[in-house]
């Protein structure tokens, strides 16, 4: 791994929720490879996030559906006044300039 690519600023997690909240069907290798991390670790964070109240599953035939719930609160004392919905909103707004 490069240096400029040792850190980055957002969690896996929030990887993930910008990955569930890009497309809801997406399969778990899918935002896996697009996270860079195992469809393991990708299956134990979206378990993390339906246990915190963060993303609801739904099971559509054979695949997944998820819902992220926008309205959950940050975990950290820092930014916990800000919910789940800001960061998203934050974040898609830089993808689109």
């Amino acid at each position: 791994m490069s240096e400029s690519r040792a850190w980055t600023f957002l969690s896996n997690h929030t990887h993930v929720l910008v990955c569930v909240t890009d497309d809801p069907e997406a399969r778990l290798r899918d935002i896996a490879e697009r996270v860079g991390v195992t469809e393991r670790a990708v299956s134990m964070i979206v378990a993390d996030l339906e246990a915190g109240g963060y993303v609801e599953r739904e099971r559509v035939g054979r695949r997944n559906r998820y819902k992220v719930l926008r309205r959950g609160r940050l975990r950290h004392p820092l930014e916990s006044h800000h919910t789940v919905g800001t960061l998203l909103d934050v974040i898609a707004d830089g993808e689109r300039n």
